[in-house]
């Protein structure tokens, strides 16, 4: 994908996710996302952050988690959950359009991260959300090399994943398959996914995964 490509999936996943939260009720703004310890309320605020925060910020929020990448991420969107929900869905659908990318994070970084966080708010509600299968694959492509902050060829290692819609595959072992949204979801540390794996060591990599998660 090209860069223009990778903006107009941020742009129209944006505004789609803009107007699934606005559809959804108190409850399931408080209904548990698949980000551990964060609800839709603090996965939305996160996503409606992300295009707003300017380097004085970031330098400010840096210190104050002291330099724990995690402890940033986490208190920035505990703090943004605090607004109403009609500010956080517009300030998201204002992102919609919006060229400007978080201090230290790339192009690729972003697409992966609005695509995998509107799952982490769907998949609990029982909400289908289609991934675009090429930002899926390129994402996953991109997680898978560049390691941080989920490093996958480590927890993975062992395996290998092969997706079943699009032609992507990645490290080395038992052959493991999965749609590559399932994939994507699965690089990311999402292991709700784990049903829906199937091949030869899917039930090794579950099993592994449960016994250390």
């Amino acid at each position: 994908m090209d860069e223009a490509a990778m903006w107009q999936v941020l742009d129209d996943e944006r505004a789609g996710l803009a107007d699934l939260l606005g559809s959804l009720t108190a409850g399931q703004w408080a209904h548990p996302s698949l980000c551990a310890g964060w609800t839709v309320r603090e996965v939305a605020a996160h996503l409606s952050l992300g295009p707003r925060i300017g380097l004085g910020t970031f330098l400010v929020e840096i210190v104050r988690a002291r330099g724990g990448f995690n402890r940033l991420v986490d208190g920035t969107a505990r703090r943004e959950a605090v607004r109403p929900r009609d500010e956080l869905v517009a300030a998201l659908r204002a992102a919609s359009g919006s060229r400007h990318l978080a201090p230290g994070q790339r192009l690729p970084d972003a697409m992966m991260d609005v695509l995998v966080h509107g799952q982490d708010i769907a998949l609990p509600l029982g909400i289908d959300r289609p991934m675009p299968l090429e930002a899926a694959r390129v994402s996953a492509e991109h997680i898978w090399h560049r390691g941080f902050p989920f490093h996958p060829d480590r927890r993975l290692r062992g395996f290998r994943l092969t997706a079943t819609d699009v032609s992507w595959s990645a490290g080395d072992g038992d052959d493991v398959q999965a749609p590559i949204a399932t994939l994507l979801l699965l690089l990311t540390g999402r292991y709700a996914v784990l049903p829906g794996l199937t091949g030869p060591g899917a039930a090794a990599l579950i099993a592994r995964s449960a016994a250390t998660h």
